[in-house]
């Protein structure tokens, strides 16, 4: 009987499973949430380590990953960076972080993608008009994280997000939250978080007008209406460990610092799939980085180096980050910050 039973066990799995496995392109939801664009991983060193950085991010960089990674800020600190993304896409940041007192602390993050020069095309002009347009795409987030005890950190942001192409126009407000906890256990720091938690959004504007005769409409255009979508809702749970350095729990050194990350993300509009990440440091002054993306519909392997000169009482860091995407080319990163 047992026997009966572990064998029809077995063929309900096997049966279930291929049928999972043969249905990929319908579980995944591709196209069903808009600015897909808030996807976009947005800093040199979290690029260079495969975007695995919701437990590795430190500082103001790290906000757009986990909103209580401001929590690890001293003082105070500034980064701007800018990447050469793809088909002559390029997208800039600009934030700013500090300590308000012992346990709390502000940032503000400003994310800003500009697609360049684009020719307006129609039905009678499709080599162009002559005139030119952009689609320019914004997100503004203002966070605060505040540090619970000393081994928990917990954050949140509001977002500011704007999408504009040519004459339409999408906005709306959502959220970020992030918490980042050392579990004491042989030194895995351990980060969750969820962006982009907010209503849905529609496109407005002129551009959605549509030239009829009057004999239809007596102002001799109708508007189109588009559809409601939400935005791309995405969770991340990762670890990190410094598996060497001067807290390494496996191999302490007060030379070398090794580095490793592992997180795993599920956007609403996509499978799930896994960021891995090193980073390894010589004396906190050079670093060279590594990275990979596991079951990413275009992103591969990532490189990077960093340095941190100490100019007085001011650090200056410079980063650059390479990543393979594949069919859609590489791009290149690099972001210059400043703690203060």
């Amino acid at each position: 009987m047992n026997y009966r039973f572990i064998i029809v066990c077995s063929l309900l799995f096997t049966m279930l499973h291929g049928q999972y496995r043969d249905l990929p392109d319908v579980v995944t939801k591709v196209a069903t949430a808009a600015g897909n664009w808030l996807k976009l991983e947005t800093d040199a060193r979290a690029m260079a380590m495969g975007g695995a950085f919701v437990a590795a991010g430190r500082g103001v960089s790290g906000i757009p990953y986990n909103a209580s990674a401001i929590a690890y800020l001293s003082d105070s600190e500034l980064v701007y960076g800018k990447s050469s993304y793809i088909a002559g896409i390029t997208h800039n940041v600009v934030s700013y972080g500090r300590r308000l007192s012992g346990s709390d602390f502000f940032g503000l993050h400003l994310f800003y993608l500009d697609s360049g020069p684009m020719a307006v095309t129609n039905e009678f002009y499709p080599d162009g008009t002559g005139e030119d347009f952009r689609a320019l795409s914004m997100a503004l987030r203002f966070t605060y994280a505040r540090r619970l005890t000393d081994r928990l950190k917990v954050g949140g942001s509001l977002n500011y997000i704007r999408d504009e192409i040519y004459t339409t126009l999408m906005q709306t407000i959502a959220f970020d939250l992030g918490s980042n906890f050392d579990t004491g256990i042989y030194g895995f720091v351990l980060g969750m978080s969820i962006s982009n938690f907010g209503p849905e959004v529609q496109y407005h504007g002129t551009g959605l007008q549509q030239t009829v005769p009057d004999t239809i409409d007596v102002d001799g255009r109708l508007l189109r209406v588009t559809e409601d979508f939400p935005l791309p809702l995405l969770f991340r749970l990762g670890v990190s460990n410094d598996i060497l350095g001067k807290t390494g729990i496996f191999k302490k050194s007060d030379i070398h610092r090794l580095t490793v990350a592992v997180d795993g993300l599920y956007p609403s509009d996509y499978t799930v799939y896994t960021c891995i990440g090193l980073e390894y440091g010589f004396k906190d002054l050079v670093f060279v980085r590594g990275g990979t993306h596991l079951g990413h519909d275009t992103a591969g392997f990532s490189v990077g180096l960093g340095t941190l000169v100490a100019v007085g009482s001011t650090k200056i860091a410079v980063d650059y980050a390479y990543v393979d995407y594949g069919v859609l080319k590489t791009t290149h990163q690099i972001s210059i910050g400043l703690e203060l």
